[in-house]
């Protein structure tokens, strides 16, 4: 082969990054994803105030060189609280979605590999989950074991859980009767080699796209929760929260609700931008 012919062949994963580069949306969600995660991880070392540290003296201050973007009833910085918010919102969306993708992921495939009656008994669980409101099985799930932080990612893992499942179900269904799951049979592989080495990982480009819209809708149902009352609980910062405790000052106090709001607005928009642009970079039809 020659050194022309070596350098023109690219891996899968580089080719999905140099189609994934290609798309300007993808670019700009990815970065402000990134973004925004920095300043979540960060923000013990660049936040100037203590989040929960309240000061009744500067309570519900406009932005300000002091205060950058406030202050809120009980004179806590909007900006520290929003960087710490972030660690919390961030981290139960991916976990939750990680929870869905595992445990969905796994059902579905044994589902789609064994079919018939194994196949009948999980998707019918399943049909039970997604026949439910997607809120209302988190609120409940909630509600049974208690509003923490742990249990809110369960919940909030829980309901999106079926998704995925039917998601791999498809693709596995489609997969065992292929050549290489026939040669893997024929050899001696057992089922749950079969599973885990040649069904899964190719079902991970649908996986990977699912998960990351998923990881949106995920931070929005946990700030759904929170602004409820059933998520994390004061005076731990909380997007979702932080909406709540700001509705009752939309007239004199707007930016209480208007700056964690353009948070989750950011975050969403960004990751469903990345969702998209990961959807064409692993089409196999636009690599043709």
């Amino acid at each position: 082969m020659t050194a022309s012919g070596r350098t023109g062949r690219h891996s899968p994963a580089a080719e999905t990054w140099r189609r994934l580069r290609m798309n300007r949306a993808a670019v700009c969600g990815l970065i402000v994803l990134v973004a925004l995660t920095a300043g979540a991880v960060l923000a013990p070392w660049i936040s100037v105030y203590d989040p929960t540290a309240v000061d009744v003296r500067v309570r519900l201050q406009g932005p300000s060189w002091k205060h950058v973007l406030g202050t809120d009833n009980f004179g806590r910085d909007i900006l520290s609280r929003i960087l710490h918010a972030g660690r919390v919102s961030l981290v139960v969306g991916f976990v939750a979605v990680g929870i869905g993708a595992v445990f969905g992921g796994a059902l579905g495939a044994v589902s789609g590999y064994y079919g018939r009656g194994v196949d009948n008994i999980l998707m019918r669980a399943m049909d039970v989950l997604l026949s439910i409101p997607q809120l209302i099985l988190a609120i409940a799930i909630v509600g049974a074991l208690g509003a923490d932080l742990l249990n809110l990612m369960i919940a909030v893992g829980v309901s999106v859980l079926p998704r995925y499942a039917r998601l791999v179900r498809a693709s596995a269904m489609s997969l065992r009767e292929l050549e290489f799951v026939e040669a893997a049979r024929a050899a001696g592989a057992s089922d749950l080699r079969i599973i885990v080495r040649n069904i899964i990982p190719n079902c991970m480009a649908p996986l990977i796209v699912l998960s990351t819209l998923g990881v949106a809708q995920a931070i929005l149902s946990a700030a759904t929760l929170s602004f409820l009352g059933l998520g994390i609980q004061p005076p731990t910062p909380e997007w979702g929260a932080m909406l709540s405790d700001g509705r009752q000052f939309l007239r004199n106090a707007p930016h209480l609700t208007i700056f964690p709001g353009l948070a989750i607005v950011a975050v969403v928009l960004a990751l469903n931008m990345l969702g998209d642009g990961l959807r064409d970079a692993l089409d196999p039809k636009l690599r043709q």
